[in-house]
């Protein structure tokens, strides 16, 4: 029997997860002017990064999203799994936002034009924390 946890978690695990699937799956082989573009995106906030190679780091962020979106799709991983790997991967695309110049209007949250693409992710992190949250707080543990 499906439980009333899953069944209301069923809409945005469903939804969300194909939507990280399909973004991982679109990397897996992306180009080098492709992998390029994203790994420099990513070093100029996370500097680390750029010790990568381009097309491992595309590799190793394909399989992350791919990796969320299946645990999201699969109703046997746990909520609070998938909730906390969402909520990371949403975190690390809410950290480009706010650190990488031109993305906030100065001195706010608010996006600018450029910012939009990123500031929408919000809403990965609000389903990933519910998920988290759905699951820790149940009543039928």
């Amino acid at each position: 029997m499906i439980s009333r946890s899953l069944l209301r978690q069923l809409p945005a695990r469903v939804t969300t997860g194909a939507y990280v699937l399909n973004s991982g799956l679109g990397k897996l082989h992306a180009d080098q002017q492709t992998a390029e573009s994203l790994l420099g995106f990513a070093a100029t906030t996370y500097p680390v990064l750029g010790k990568l190679d381009a097309q491992r780091f595309t590799r190793l962020l394909a399989a992350g999203e791919i990796l969320t979106g299946v645990a999201l799709l699969v109703p046997l991983v746990p909520a609070v799994v998938a909730g906390t790997a969402l909520t990371g991967f949403a975190g690390g695309l809410l950290g480009l936002y706010v650190k990488t110049p031109g993305m906030r209007q100065k001195g706010s949250l608010r996006p600018t034009e450029q910012g939009i693409s990123l500031a929408k992710d919000v809403w990965l992190l609000g389903i990933g924390l519910s998920l988290v949250l759905d699951d820790v707080t149940r009543e039928d543990r």
